[in-house]
């Protein structure tokens, strides 16, 4: 049988396969389920400086094609993390992507610079999703000039590889791509959540005890799908794609669109073994077409002229 090679390089980190959790969908308890050894790389929850408790319940519900959550990044802040978190997760090969989610520039360059430095941890993902709270509240990544200097300024802290992950809730996801880019991110994640509502008609209340939450599962792919693809013109970053990949055909869409590599959510909560069915499914596809090297898949969808405004 032909070797498949399935290494992803994002900076000068190099997964040996694309596939990897989504932060918030993964936890120690999986190591009952799967080996943690045969992942991509491992994303733990979205640490913040200090402990938080999260929001309001209820937290999540079922939609018809998917799932909504509004969680809060419940978290027992950074000191916890240091000192439990990264040392469990050292004792694997894979390589720890770790995902912070803070309140202001300042607060990333400290968080980064310290977690950055410690030993176990790869690469990092800034969760840009969350609100400026020094600003006016609206998420770093829905404005290019805060992007721009956030990447920018984490950057100076650290040489290990920075991934900007972007909100889907945005005009042109283009621009927001581009000034990550610029600020000197590594690689993109594209996309979390999209901003949604669910109300239950009996009670006429909401579903999710925040009012709102983020939709993912595969209601969102295609739109998934679509920024990924509008991404990949414009960047020459490495995409990981996020939203909806529920198979391994899933993956692949996302990689022909321009991802390099996928993470899963919504997939694990219905098959905790989901991740690895989904790796050994690109296999398989790879060895029906002949291909021997994932990435030779990267935006290689055939397309001809097209309307990019979809109109």
């Amino acid at each position: 049988m032909t070797e498949l090679d399935l290494q992803v390089k994002i900076g000068s980190l190099t997964l040996a396969n694309p596939v990897m959790p989504a932060s918030g969908a993964f936890g120690e308890d999986m190591e009952a389920v799967i080996d943690f050894n045969l992942l991509g790389a491992v994303v733990p929850k979205s640490i913040t400086k200090h402990p938080r408790k999260g929001n309001a319940t209820p937290r999540v519900c079922e939609t018809a094609a998917g799932m909504m959550n509004s969680i809060g990044i419940q978290s027992k802040g950074i000191h916890y993390y240091l000192e439990h978190v990264i040392p469990y997760y050292r004792r694997y090969q894979t390589p720890l992507i770790s995902s912070i989610s803070a309140d202001s520039i300042e607060e990333f360059v400290e968080m980064t610079a310290i977690i950055a430095g410690t030993e176990g941890v790869a690469a990092l993902e800034l969760n840009i999703s969350c609100p400026n709270l020094k600003g006016n509240g609206a998420a770093f990544g829905m404005d290019a000039q805060l992007t721009r200097e956030l990447i920018r300024e984490v950057r100076q802290v650290t040489d290990k590889p920075l991934i900007a992950k972007l909100t889907p809730n945005v005009t042109s996801i283009q621009e927001i791509a581009l000034a990550a880019e610029e600020g000197g991110a590594d690689g993109l994640n594209v996309a979390n959540t999209i901003l949604a509502m669910a109300i239950d008609v009996h009670t006429r209340k909401p579903r999710i005890g925040n009012i709102l939450g983020g939709l993912s599962g595969p209601a969102v792919k295609p739109i998934i799908v679509r920024m990924i693809y509008q991404v990949h013109q414009v960047s020459s970053l490495p995409i990981i794609g996020c939203g909806g990949v529920m198979n391994g055909e899933d993956a692949i869409e996302m990689i022909l669109a321009g991802a390099s590599a996928v993470q899963i959510g919504t997939a694990s909560f219905v098959q905790p073994t989901a991740m690895l069915d989904i790796l050994e499914e690109i296999k398989q596809y790879m060895v029906q077409y002949g291909i021997t090297d994932i990435q030779s898949l990267v935006g290689q969808v055939a397309v001809g002229k097209h309307n990019l405004e979809g109109c």
